[in-house]
């Protein structure tokens, strides 16, 4: 992984090319489905403003006002923060460029927030964006050995990872192989990337998904 000042370069970075991204959309696509179950493209936007804005502070007390549901606390933010109009989550991500908040969590969480998640608002429109390399790696390098909270070491355990477009490996096993940024989001659960994959390895990725 990169240090923390490199690391909330490449956050500040994806945070300023995802705004770009919503500028550019219509109201209908404002509306279509992310990739995230039962959030529309706006709620999955309000889910990456609601991490950039976080503290250590708003964090536990949201999640104690959840009664300690963490999956209860992501929802009810995005939805709170999806509600805001387009032009405003625009402007508060714009402003979350600079700033180094975090909940308590590594930094390197929030890089995978912004990355992750823009795939899961970019892929369902059709909108395709250069993220840096870099990025993308330093999220392989986090997920693959965490579970929470997408369960990614769990769902890779026992399989070689390997991407075809940079240097980056990982694991032992049936072989799975493809492009960083594909392995990424099948590692998180994203299904709709293993078409994208080859290897002996894809069928039993495919069966924990």
């Amino acid at each position: 992984m990169p240090d923390s000042a490199t690391t909330w370069k490449l956050i500040h970075s994806e945070r300023e090319a995802l705004a770009n991204t919503l500028e550019g959309l219509t109201p209908e696509q404002w509306g279509a489905p992310s990739l995230c179950a039962g959030w529309s493209i706006q709620l999955a936007a309000g889910h990456v403003l609601a991490g950039a804005e976080q503290t250590p502070l708003a964090f536990t007390t949201g999640l104690i006002t959840s009664g300690l549901r963490f999956n209860t606390m992501v929802d009810r933010d995005a939805k709170r923060l999806g509600a805001l109009a387009p032009k405003e989550i625009i402007e508060r991500l714009r402003a979350r460029t600079t700033t180094t908040n975090h909940p308590p969590a590594p930094v390197s969480a929030m890089l995978g927030e912004v990355v992750v998640h823009g795939e899961d608002i970019r892929r369902p429109l059709g909108v395709h964006a250069k993220i840096a390399t870099d990025a993308v790696v330093g999220c392989l390098e986090m997920y693959k050995g965490a579970n929470f909270p997408v369960g990614a070491k769990k769902r890779i355990a026992g399989l070689k990872l390997s991407a075809s477009d940079v240097d980056w490996s990982h694991g032992a096993g049936p072989e799975v192989t493809g492009s960083a940024l594909s392995l990424l989001m099948v590692m998180t659960g994203r299904a709709v990337a293993v078409d994208e994959l080859s290897g002996e390895g894809v069928a039993i990725l495919r069966t924990r998904l």
